[in-house]
């Protein structure tokens, strides 16, 4: 399975001529339809991305500087293919185009017809088209950017000597920019002066507004895309989302006010009020990949492995060597640098305080876990979830999450989560005591494919995408049920026992993603919602005495295709090649890991659990007639050229769901092409 010498040459898939790209429309084109002829001559990357997914977004920001050096001979076109019904409304796709500053064109593909005809079964998939149209590479997942720069650089050499390279402006038309105050704003809180302190998403800084919630005071940042500490005219975010006032007995200690979840910076940073100064406090701009070797940034170049994530090491997969840190990555986490600025994260999406536990809690969306952030011990450190995308409730270290989103601490100290992928509103239970478990519950949700808008018992109730919550005064749940355009309200059983009831307190808002509560002497409460493709803030009144309607919009399962397999014994095979001058390096533990589980369970009567090799032999039930199979796998490959002292490692990983059917005469073979 592994090897140690030089790949040389990328194996290149058979010659197959790309399908032409169908959809309902095109974005970004100035109003024009693309064909595969009007890129001919173009090097082609398509990105299948659908706009919820975390890993989605990282691809987009993994390619950001790629597509901008090869501007002129590489044409990106994203192949929109949605998961959720709302990211179906052309309305809402058009909003996360200009939200994630997407700068390619995207064709809008809501059927998933060009999603099938490229044979794409994971969010998101690379495929990379030659300048003659043929297709070269089929990718899944993240972390392929060092790949594609290969590739690219290689086919811009071949085809310019022969004469089939085309270098020019490609078919992307920017579209027009509004000038507004908020854009996209993501979570607020309220300042002890009474203002309230947004996280811009749109404009990469934090807006103070007057107590209006109109009013701009002042803004935190210069409004550019970067990772910058400083002053409020200096500093930079990168997509801030989340926001935590700091306890006012830590402020004088910690130095800061405002701690910030500063999303795409992977990073955490403290905001000082009386000046507007941003310094980072915890991550070092990179990104978490599950199981690399280098997730804290050693002192010295060649600590990687020591330095290692605990539980990666235990099971044998540090997926790269020791040496895989280059000495501009160590450069970055300078000798004696605070652990907290050496760790890397990935995604923090919100912040809450927990008294309870004396530390921040952190919703690490981007590898669907929930991490305490304690700044006076200098420590950050996974609280709960596998890394694996799902929901299973149960003690904190064997429950899955699936990019939490929106975090709220309840005055008896529960810690409630929108848990957006799963469509879900869970909660973790603190510890009791030294000693004691933090554990996960599961109050309204079903899992990765099953949402909707449907209101009453909470165990039968759905929602869809939420990105935030809020405890109300009477210990009951308001969530941003984000893409049903909602607030719903979960509430306890009256009796204490059962599953407790969902109403609807408020429809027909864009894409709510934050919610404040105000209470106000005479008992009304006041939910100010922070509609984010509104570009506002609104303010609700509820009554004193709280309640909703009961609505019923239907229940929906993501529209996937669905794979067919044969009962019995079905090969699984994950396809992964390293790129040019790269080679899998086992020298420090094994560069490859293939995890494999089912929904339901029963589906898989052998071939569970977690191993290195990159294919493994299933035993499907027969009495199972559909399900779902979760599949994750990693690979890691390193510059294999023995003359480079550090060589660099890259690791690429992706999670797939595939929907099954079991039938008669099915397939034997199931192929996932990790990179080929």
């Amino acid at each position: 399975m592994f090897t140690t010498s030089v790949t040389t040459t990328a194996p290149r898939l058979p010659k197959v001529r790309a399908s032409e790209l169908v959809g309902r429309g095109w974005l970004n084109t100035g109003g024009q339809d693309v064909t595969l002829a009007d890129l001919r001559g173009k090097i082609v990357l398509l990105d299948f991305w659908t706009f919820c997914c975390i890993n989605c977004l990282h691809v987009l920001d993994e390619l950001r500087e790629l597509e901008e050096q090869y501007r002129d001979v590489l044409v990106v076109i994203g192949v929109h293919s949605p998961k959720f019904v709302h990211e179906a409304d052309p309305v809402a796709l058009a909003a996360a185009v200009d939200r994630y500053e997407v700068h390619h064109p995207v064709l809008d593909d809501p059927e998933l017809t060009t999603w099938s005809a490229y044979s794409a079964r994971a969010w998101p998939t690379l495929v990379v088209v030659d300048p003659e149209g043929y297709i070269v590479s089929h990718m899944a997942g993240e972390g392929h950017r060092h790949n594609v720069e290969v590739l690219v650089r290689e086919l811009v050499a071949e085809h310019a000597a022969k004469g089939t390279l085309h270098r020019g402006d490609g078919p992307y038309v920017p579209p027009a920019v509004e000038s507004r105050t908020l854009r996209f704003p993501a979570k607020a809180v309220r300042l002890p002066g009474g203002t309230l302190l947004v996280a811009d998403a749109g404009h990469h800084s934090l807006a103070e507004l007057a107590a209006d919630g109109e009013t701009l005071v002042r803004r935190i940042g210069s409004g550019e895309r970067g990772l910058v500490d400083g002053g409020p005219d200096e500093a930079r975010f990168s997509e801030p989302n989340g926001l935590c006032l700091v306890p006012d007995e830590l402020r004088g200690r910690l130095g800061y006010d405002v701690l910030v979840a500063d999303t795409v910076n992977h990073a955490l940073r403290g905001v000082r009020l009386d000046d507007g100064a941003v310094r980072t406090v915890a991550g070092n701009g990179r990104q978490y990949m599950v199981g690399a070797s280098d997730n804290v940034l050693p002192d010295v170049a060649g600590d990687a492995l020591a330095a290692a994530p605990a539980d990666a090491l235990a099971a044998g997969t540090a997926f790269a060597s020791a040496l895989a840190v280059t000495l501009g990555t160590a450069a970055e986490a300078p000798v004696g640098a605070p652990l907290v600025l050496r760790q890397k994260l990935s995604s923090p999406w919100d912040v809450a305080w927990s008294p309870d536990l004396g530390a921040f809690v952190v919703a690490m969306a981007g590898n669907h876990t929930i991490w305490g952030f304690d700044d006076e011990q200098g420590s950050i450190e996974r609280l709960a979830g596998t890394m694996n995308e799902g929901l299973v409730d149960g003690p904190a270290d064997e429950a899955w999450f699936a990019q939490t989103s929106g975090l709220a601490v309840g005055p008896d100290g529960r810690i409630w989560l929108a848990d957006s992928e799963v469509s879900a509103l869970r909660w973790l239970a603190p510890r009791a005591g030294d000693g004691g478990a933090v554990t996960a519950h599961t109050a309204v949700g079903a899992g990765l494919f099953d949402f909707g808008h449907r209101d009453g018992p909470a165990d039968q109730a759905l929602l869809q995408h939420p990105l935030g919550v809020a405890v109300l005064p009477d210990g009951s749940v308001a969530i941003a049920d984000t893409y049903n355009g909602a607030v719903r309200r979960w509430a306890p059983a009256a009796d204490g026992d059962g599953p407790g009831e969902v109403t609807t307190l408020a429809r027909d808002l864009a894409e709510p993603s934050g919610l404040l509560v105000d209470v106000h002497d005479d008992g009304g409460i006041d939910l100010l919602v922070v509609e984010s493709a509104a570009h506002r803030l609104t303010r609700l009144r509820l009554p004193a005495r709280l309640a909703g309607e009961i609505l019923d919009a239907g229940a929906h399962r993501t529209q996937r295709p669905v794979s067919e397999i044969a009962a019995g014994e079905v090969r699984l095979d994950v396809v992964f090649t390293p790129a040019t001058g790269q080679k899998y390096d086992d020298r420090f533990g094994p560069s490859t890991r293939l995890q494999v589980s089912a929904s339901p369970p029963e589906l898989l009567l052998d071939g569970a659990g977690d191993d290195v090799p990159l294919e493994r032999v299933l035993r499907i039930n027969p009495a199972v007639a559909e399900g779902v199979l979760h599949v994750t796998a990693q690979a890691a490959s390193c510059d294999a050229d023995p003359a480079i002292e550090f060589p660099a490692c890259h690791l690429n990983q992706q999670d797939w769901g595939v929907p099954v059917r079991v039938v008669d005469g099915g397939p034997g073979v199931l192929t996932l092409p990790l990179h080929g």
